[in-house]
């Protein structure tokens, strides 16, 4: 390959695979080149990554060397971000009954959630989470973007056991919102005794569900490192739980004036 064609595949090799270190070894091998080549390859590689503000090459000292893919996104993106889903989120045409707003057609645009998603790896790369988790179902597309940029596995938690996950716990917990009983399951196999979780969810309104999860890791001996929401609501003021990070704030939803007011987090890289 020619150098220009080399840094290329270099460069989409490390973003397909993002928080994965590669040794210096991989590719001097794939490109049958010295290792100083492929170093001045990285560097260049690094400066045009650097230009995208999608990210940046982390290199890893040491006798056998190597690089990695760090995903980021900068504050003016984040902020212009926030602002785009609050002016979406306000549309008085997500009015549901019940005081409920429609969030479905966010929640599955791969464009926000991949935006999304490089603001909660930004915030949640140092955690030491070994897992991401999150509760089905909307929460699942941001949840697995995480994880794939933070370079780890996704656990669902079901609302109810399914036969295809073999044995399962099961507990209930008290829901934030309404005080209600409710259940949810885990398969046995999906996360190891002793892991770091961190909890991936589209919406929080008392903190319910983050609770389950956390009582539910306690049964694996594991527990969360972090909590991020997409869309926590003001009410009611005091939570379930404390030290989560949330994109924005969901304040008054009136259907009879057909309000809906929603405000970034100006404190979102400034964790709990």
């Amino acid at each position: 390959m020619k150098r220009t064609e080399r840094i290329g595949a270099l460069i989409r090799i490390l973003t397909d695979n993002p928080s994965k270190p590669f040794a210096l070894r991989y590719f001097c091998d794939m490109f049958g080149c010295a290792k100083s080549s492929i170093s001045e390859d990285i560097q260049a590689a690094s400066q045009a990554i650097s230009l995208t503000g999608t990210g940046y090459l982390e290199t890893i000292s040491g006798a056998k060397g190597g690089v990695m893919y760090v995903p980021d996104i900068s504050d003016e993106e984040c902020a212009a971000l926030q602002e785009e889903f609050c002016e979406r989120l306000k549309d008085s045409s997500r009015l549901l009954g019940g005081n409920f707003v429609y969030t479905s057609d966010i929640f599955y645009d791969h464009r926000i959630m991949g935006k999304l998603s490089r603001v909660f790896a930004r915030i949640f790369r140092d955690c030491g989470a070994d897992y991401v988790a999150t509760v089905e179902t909307k929460g699942i597309p941001l949840a697995y973007n995480v994880a794939w940029l933070l370079n780890l596995p996704l656990v669902i938690v079901r609302r109810e056991a399914n036969i295809s996950e073999g044995s399962t716990i099961s507990i209930n917990y008290i829901s934030g919102s309404y005080d209600r009983l409710q259940k949810m399951s885990m398969s046995k196999r999906s996360v190891k005794n002793g892991s770091k979780v961190l909890v991936i969810d589209d919406f929080m309104r008392g903190g319910g569900s983050v609770t389950g999860i956390a009582e539910m890791m306690n049964e694996f001996d594991s527990k969360i490192v972090g909590v991020g929401i997409a869309i926590v609501s003001t009410e009611p003021e005091k939570k379930k739980v404390s030290g989560y990070v949330n994109f924005v704030d969901l304040g008054t939803v009136d259907p009879e004036n057909k309000v809906i007011e929603a405000y970034p987090n100006l404190d979102l890289f400034k964790r709990a």
